[in-house]
């Protein structure tokens, strides 16, 4: 194999890394029909080495995404069902003693990894929640006193269910804003469904993607290069004044009580930069800033009560700024 070709057969230039990472979305859905979105949510949250909140009811196959993802990637991952008894040290691991040499050695938990699910993360209580921000932001685990670094790519993501509140533990407004996105997966189509069961029948186990033709279509070298090539995306000045604009608008609404902030802005440059790079272009319009708004933002800001009991969402009063700020020429 030539030396600067990766082992997706790429030779690094960003026309083929770009095509090898839009492959994921047929390779993905082999295994997961009708969520394009959150499978390109997926992948701007990768460029952007940032994570992903997932919000979905029981059942729409958010665990399958990201094993799916996984695979295509040829990336390492690992599930954590978040329950009220889980501790701190279950996720990064802890100090053991071993009798043999009678000292203490570190075992590594399963945040080593390159996928992180964390399934139902509003499940745990906040002392264990907490225990993952200082591997999302740092992307480094202590233990002991000591840093450990996690691998390179490492993501987080973590479900949580819209409908079921009982016996959950909100995250707090400083966690949230520790995920670049969050991402709703929609219950499918009647056609989707169908497509689901018909999968089914035929004999599809979502426990073997290999079986079910899930191959490896992009790498960790990949993802290197397409994040250079993403940094290389030209942002105007018209553009950043217009997100920041976009920005400012959330904490004067008067259906908020917390608007985005400044490291909300800069999740929403960062996205629409990996965005326009997907699409095929070196510059960013704001067609990109408004396609990746909302997913960027809608847990960054907070509805007051008396919003909340008039039926207005979060979607709505983003949707509603982007109608109303001025659009760049």
């Amino acid at each position: 194999m030539d030396p600067t070709t990766d082992n997706a057969g790429n030779t690094g230039d960003p026309g083929d890394v770009r095509a090898s990472l839009e492959a994921l979305r047929a390779e993905i859905a082999k295994a997961v029909v009708g969520q394009d979105p959150a499978v390109t949510g997926l992948v701007v949250a990768l460029l952007c080495r940032g994570h992903v909140l997932l919000e979905g009811v029981p059942g729409v196959a958010k665990t399958l995404l990201v094993r799916a993802l996984a695979s295509a990637l040829e990336l390492d991952t690992k599930r954590v069902q978040f329950t009220p008894d889980l501790m701190p040290s279950d996720i990064t691991g802890s100090l053991v003693y071993d009798t043999r040499t009678a000292e203490f050695s570190f075992q590594p938990g399963p945040v080593f990894t390159n996928l992180l699910l964390a399934d139902e993360i509003n499940r745990t209580p906040p002392k264990t929640q907490s225990s993952l921000l200082e591997a999302m932001e740092e992307r480094q685990v202590t233990v002991d006193g000591t840093p450990r670094p996690l691998p390179e790519p490492f993501l987080v993501t973590a479900t949580q269910n819209p409908v079921e509140y009982e016996g959950t533990y909100p995250l707090p407004e400083a966690q949230l804003d520790r995920f670049l996105l969050k991402l709703t997966i929609p219950l499918p189509s009647r056609q989707d469904e169908i497509d689901v069961l018909t999968r089914h029948a035929e004999g599809f186990n979502p426990r073997d993607l290999r079986a079910a033709g899930v191959r490896p279509v992009a790498g960790p070298a990949d993802l290197e290069a397409a994040r250079a090539s993403v940094a290389k995306t030209t942002i105007s000045p018209e553009i950043t004044a217009y997100v920041v604009d976009i920005c400012r608008a959330t904490r004067e609404s008067p259906s908020l009580t917390l608007g985005v902030s400044p490291r909300g802005a800069t999740a929403l440059l960062a996205t629409s930069r990996a965005w326009a790079w997907l699409t095929g272009r070196d510059y960013v319009i704001p067609d990109d800033v408004k396609a990746l708004a909302l997913p960027t933002l809608r847990h960054r800001v907070q509805l007051r009560p008396e919003a909340e009991m008039e039926g207005i969402t979060a979607d709505s009063v983003i949707n509603a700024i982007l109608a109303h700020v001025p659009v760049p020429r």
